[in-house]
Parts: structure tokens; C-alpha cells; sequence
């Protein structure tokens, strides 16, 4: 056990050294060339980590790694729990259905237009598949993170995914403001603002391209954004569902039951949940929501350094290109589809 009396230490250990890479990502998060381009701590904490297990890894205690393993699990369901303190119900509201139908569809049809095309049209592996579709459509990395201990996927395909959502998510970040600009987009502010938070991957990439444009269109943006990211709970049930009904279709009789037991609706999403409810009743100050807000980056960093640091360069052998190539069919799909839901959206309202 990690924390037994003999191997306390040693995950404490670990656990410290995790989160030393993770005061270092947050503070090379500060500079100003990474607001700029809306690099969050979680992006450069991965990169670091990755840094780590394929230069210096060799060089620490083996016992320390339990620490990492530590973080790469209750450290990042912690985080998930306590993500739903940038959330209330009342944000629905503020969008009305426009916004409310856009973020469903999008987190719907992305989804499973990303399983089909991943695992049936390039024969990428489910994990792989499911990890791309979930960061595309819903919220980034996060989401990325979430669904992880759902599957019990790899370290690696996980880093893969992440690496999708910094790339396409970049980039859309640049070309919507200018699309928007050149007048390409037959879309009122109301209307932008729907656009973006419905189909841009992370919440830094919707809030950097939203502030390109205009602080009306950023504050409908975000939004809509943390609306996909409150679909992140029942996608997570719905998901843990799904797979439970899938070892029951492709395993043997004699063992389905004992695999069926260990698949179970994720805690950590109804959590997520309880702390959405509770922060909707405005009971905390502000100014509290907003340390626990800062401590939850922290503890997500600390998840996503940890990921890094089991991800190991001959892991990637023999992937290819699938994974860029679903990302991209993703990435035009968000761009074309986002954009004629959104039309369709605001013109039944």
C-alpha cells in the first residue's frame, strides 16, 4: 500500500517531487509569452513531466514512484470534484437555449462522430479514440483527465490526447477571431460568443479568442464553455455505462460478472456534480471560491506533471499519424458543424 508505515515516506516523497515540478510549471506559466498564446500550467506541467521520464528518470528512487502514481489518481479525482467550483446552475440561464443547444450537440455529435471515425474508419485503438474525442468535445485537457481513470488507459495515449487539444485548440484560437473579423462569419456577437464556447477545446483557448474580438463576446463565450464543461459529470456516467455494457458483450459468460462489478459510475463525477450544486447557492465568498479555483489548478497541474512523468518515449512506437489524423477530422468538424448549429440555434430561438 502506498501509505503504509513502511512506505509512507516514500510516496510523500514522490508526491513532493510531483508537485515541485508543478510549482515550477506555474510559475513558467506567469511569463508573458504564455498568456499570450493562453498556455495554461497543465500544458507546461505535461511537457515538463515528459521532460523528466525520458532524460532524468532513471536517476530517482524507485519507491518515490508510488507518489506519482498517487497523484496520477486521487490527486486527479480530487481535482475533477472541485473543477465544478467555476460552475453554477445559473450560468444556463445567462444563454438561454441557443447556448444550452449548441453545447449538448457538440459534446454529442463530436463524440461519437470521433468514436465512428477513430475506431471503425482509421482502426485506432477504443482508449486512444475515446481520450481525442472526449478532450475535442467537451472541455480540453480536463475532460482528457476525467475520462482517464474511467477507461484505465495508459499514461501515454492519455499524453497523446492532451497533445491534440494543444495543438487544434491553438489553432483555432488564432483563426476565429480572424474569420470572425474578416467578415467570413454571418454571426452577431450573441451569436460568436456561442460559437466559441461551444466548439473551442480548452477554457483558456475560448477566453483568449473571445478577448480578441470583444468582452461581450468573451463573457457569452465562457459561458457556454463552462456549460460543455457541466456535461462533463453525465458524460462520464453515461460513458462508465456504456462500457460496462461493452464487457458484457465481448467477454465470456464465466467472467463477465466479476469485470462488470469493477466497472462502476465514477465517484469523482457526481462530485463534480455536488460541487457545481453548492457553488450555485452562493454561500462561500468570492474571494473563497477563487483560492479553492487557484488550489484546483494546482491539483490538476500536479495530475497532469504526474501523467508526463509516465509517459516514455518508446511507449509512442508504432502509433503513427491515426491520432493527428482524428484530431483533425475533429478540428473541421468543430469549425463547419459548430458553425451551422449555432446559425441553426440562434435562428429558432
Amino acid at each position: 500500500m502506498a501509505f503504509s508505515k513502511e512506505n509512507r515516506s516514500n510516496t510523500l516523497n514522490g508526491i513532493l517531487f510531483v508537485a515541485l515540478f508543478s510549482m515550477s510549471a506555474t510559475y513558467i506559466a506567469q511569463f508573458e509569452i504564455f498568456h499570450q498564446f493562453a498556455i495554461s500550467p497543465l500544458i507546461i506541467g505535461i511537457v515538463l513531466g515528459i521532460f523528466y521520464a525520458n532524460s532524468l528518470r532513471h536517476k530517482l528512487p524507485v519507491e518515490w514512484q508510488a507518489g506519482v502514481i498517487f497523484s496520477t489518481k486521487m490527486i486527479l479525482r480530487a481535482g475533477i470534484v472541485f473543477y465544478g467550483f467555476r460552475l453554477t446552475f445559473q450560468n444556463i440561464a445567462e444563454v438561454g437555449i441557443p447556448g444550452l443547444m449548441v453545447s449538448s450537440c457538440i459534446v454529442g455529435f463530436t463524440f461519437i462522430i470521433g468514436y465512428f471515425v477513430g475506431t471503425k474508419l482509421l482502426k485506432l485503438d477504443r482508449d486512444t479514440t475515446i481520450l481525442i474525442s472526449a478532450g475535442s468535445s467537451i472541455c480540453g485537457a480536463a475532460a482528457v483527465l476525467a475520462t482517464e481513470p474511467v477507461l484505465k488507459a495508459e499514461s501515454y495515449k492519455t499524453s497523446i490526447a492532451v497533445a491534440t487539444v494543444v495543438v487544434f485548440g491553438t489553432i483555432a484560437m488564432f483563426l476565429y477571431p480572424f474569420l470572425y473579423q474578416s467578415g467570413l462569419l454571418n454571426l452577431n456577437e450573441q451569436a460568436m460568443g456561442i460559437y466559441l464556447g461551444g466548439t473551442l477545446h480548452e477554457v483558456a483557448h475560448v477566453v483568449g479568442a473571445g478577448h480578441a474580438i470583444n468582452d461581450n463576446v468573451a463573457n457569452t463565450a465562457v459561458i457556454v464553455k463552462m456549460l460543455r464543461v457541466m456535461l462533463l459529470a453525465p458524460f462520464l456516467v453515461i460513458l462508465s455505462l456504456w462500457l460496462k455494457d461493452k464487457v458484457g458483450t465481448n467477454k465470456d459468460t464465466a467472467d463477465t460478472a466479476s469485470q462488470k462489478s469493477s466497472i462502476t459510475i465514477p465517484w469523482f463525477a457526481l462530485g463534480f456534480i455536488a460541487m457545481v450544486g453548492f457553488n450555485s447557492l452562493n454561500l462561500l465568498p468570492q474571494q473563497v471560491v477563487s483560492t479553492i479555483n487557484s488550489l484546483d489548478t494546482f491539483a490538476l497541474t500536479m495530475a497532469m506533471t504526474a501523467l508526463g512523468m509516465e509517459t516514455r518515449a518508446e511507449k509512442f512506437k508504432g502509433i503513427g499519424l491515426k491520432p493527428i489524423y482524428l484530431a483533425s477530422i475533429l478540428f473541421v468538424w468543430l469549425l463547419f458543424g459548430g458553425y451551422f448549429l449555432t446559425q441553426f440555434a440562434v435562428s429558432i430561438a
